[in-house]
């Protein structure tokens, strides 16, 4: 009899890297929407860029420089497929809490220049619907918080 059971360590290689590909995809996803929304408007201010760097570092724990951020604010990426499209098809594999994470940091980004302009309220209403976000997940209501 083996002293190692092999099915039970590809499983457990298998789950990790499962797991650090998620945590790579909401890192990507935070970084391309929040890096967008200051785009939203067309009027790029320092204060959306200082926020959005201040916000993925505390919910992503990494540091994104000014350039990562307007690099993925104009990514060529979306020229051939759009926001709606890449969110729609990241979000089946984002939990409920991060989509909550997502559409808070998103508002907090939107409201940092201190005035809400139309073109972001809808950037923000096309990334909930891409997220397929329920209203309870807009409000930022998740169950057991």
């Amino acid at each position: 009899m083996s002293l190692l059971n092999f099915e039970s360590i590809t499983k457990l290689v298998s789950e990790s890297s499962e797991k650090k590909h998620k945590q790579e995809l909401f890192k990507e996803v935070m970084l391309m929407v929040l890096a967008r929304a200051t785009r939203a408007d067309s009027n790029v201010e320092k204060v959306e860029i200082d926020q959005v760097r201040e916000v993925l570092k505390d919910k992503t724990g990494e540091e994104f420089s000014k350039a990562d951020i307007l690099t993925a604010a104009s990514s060529a990426a979306f020229e051939t497929r759009s926001l709606e499209r890449y969110l729609s098809s990241a979000t089946r594999k984002l939990t409920e809490n991060e989509r909550v994470i997502i559409l808070a940091s998103l508002a907090t980004v939107i409201r940092s220049d201190d005035e809400v302009r139309y073109f972001e309220l809808d950037f923000f209403d096309k990334v909930a619907l891409a997220l397929k976000a329920t209203p309870s997940e807009i409000a930022g209501l998740i169950v057991g918080s």
